[in-house]
């Protein structure tokens, strides 16, 4: 599988631009391209799409973990661009219509899940391979401990992929083999000197291949 950032509070590639919000790009083996949120900003997200070489009329569904702004200002300008997306998954909180609300957890595809909006707020996605589960999250407003235990239902947590807000229980993360903190994250540098050969640097332009 491979995942690209495209969106983040910090830029991974210089020539990508950083702003405070999240998104990536969620390519797996027999499965359709997910952009998992959009940022806060059309323009910041379709020009670091540019220039990663991502084409958004490939891009087949956009999972959407949570209602906030920075998670979700892109979608509009997405769409304008990209009329054609077949799904978007949204929590109950968004709102919007004619969309597929995920509350409980389940699989969109054979090998992705949801882990169900949890606490009424967020949902994260998951990619299931053979060495494990890899978790992507939005802000990880909901404990860490409900979003690891609704993934292991679908395989082993393997690696966890995005903001983790003030997420502090770090022994959770203990049998882990990648941890990439992102936009959010306040203690990073926690999490790097607690986790150092586990432990990768996120921002815009970083490409993760498991």
């Amino acid at each position: 599988m491979k995942i690209t950032i495209v969106y983040d509070n910090t830029a991974f590639r210089k020539d990508l631009q950083a702003d405070s919000g999240f998104s990536a790009l969620i390519e797996a083996k027999n499965t359709p391209k997910i952009l998992f949120d959009t940022g806060a900003n059309g323009k910041t997200l379709l020009n670091n799409m540019e220039k990663l070489g991502i084409d958004p009329l490939l891009i087949e569904e956009i999972f959407i973990s949570h209602p906030h702004l920075d998670h979700t200002g892109g979608l509009a300008d997405f769409l304008e661009v990209n009329s054609q997306i077949k799904k978007i998954y949204v929590p109950s909180t968004l709102g919007l219509a004619d969309e597929i609300i995920l509350q409980e957890p389940q699989k969109i595809h054979e090998n992705i899940f949801s882990t169900g909006e949890l606490e009424d707020i967020e949902q994260s996605i998951g990619v299931i391979a053979e060495k494990g589960t890899v978790l992507i999250v939005g802000c990880s407003h909901p404990y860490m401990g409900s979003i690891l235990n609704i993934a292991k239902q679908f395989g082993k947590p393997r690696a966890v992929i995005g903001g983790m807000h003030g997420f502090s229980a770090f022994e959770l993360f203990k049998d882990l083999e990648l941890i990439c903190p992102t936009h959010c994250t306040q203690h990073k540098s926690e999490l790097k000197e607690l986790y150092p050969q586990k432990y990768i640097e996120g921002g815009a332009g970083r490409i993760i291949t498991l």
